[in-house]
């Protein structure tokens, strides 16, 4: 199995739209949570119904959103896929056990080992904090697939991940300008983080400081 990981989507539906251009032929697709909300959040979530092969996952902001989105309410916390070269494979949002933990490129082995109590797998794939990494710790491979719509990267575009059979952190150029403008439009959730994400970028070290100085438990 191959699989495309689109994560905090955030209701960004053209980046969503640049990624979907270019994704390659998969067997599965995890939408890794945060679909919503968003500007375009209505439209984002019935482009992807639109889909084959999606498999959901709960984030924050779906779950806060479920009373004006009824359709995430039923999303589970957490999915197992079996990935071609890398077994099976464990997708949450935040951490196993949370979907507002946070794991950033800082996070170290003591704060983690309890987000991974009782979790067989090897593999473990999440979001939450917008930014990409591939890291080894306790002896697991934790993966974060990035955040299609409103990415800490310090540069813009849409970002995401290949998995099958290895890991590949993608990402997709698309006219941000011309984003900004109508997601600026339709107004809304998250409005207010288009500046430091994908206008002016924030420095992603910084971000991940401000990620690690969270004490927000499961």
């Amino acid at each position: 199995m191959r699989v495309a990981a689109l994560y905090d989507i955030h209701g960004n539906l053209p980046a969503l739209d640049a990624v979907l251009a270019e994704l390659p032929d998969v067997d599965a697709i995890v939408v890794g949570g945060d679909v919503v909300p968003g500007p375009l959040g209505r439209e984002t979530l019935d482009r992807i119904a639109g889909l084959d092969g999606v498999h959901y996952v709960m984030g924050n902001g779906d779950r806060e959103s479920a009373e004006e989105f009824p359709e995430v309410a039923g999303w589970p916390a957490t999915v197992t896929l079996d990935v071609d070269g890398l077994g099976p494979v464990l997708f949450c949002h935040g951490s196993p056990r949370s979907d507002t933990e946070t794991i950033t490129v800082l996070t170290g082995e003591d704060r983690l080992a309890p987000m991974l109590e009782g979790v067989q797998e090897r593999v473990i794939v999440g979001g939450h904090t917008h930014r990409q990494f591939d890291r080894t710790l306790l002896g697991r491979r934790i993966v974060n697939a990035g955040s299609v719509g409103l990415p800490y990267e310090g540069v813009a575009g849409a970002f995401w991940a290949l998995l099958g059979p290895g890991v590949e952190l993608r990402r997709t150029a698309y006219d941000v300008e011309a984003a900004v403008e109508r997601l600026t439009a339709a107004g809304g959730p998250a409005v207010q983080y288009l500046e430091e994400s994908l206008v002016n970028p924030a420095d992603p070290d910084e971000v991940a400081r401000h990620f690690e100085g969270l004490t927000i438990e499961g």
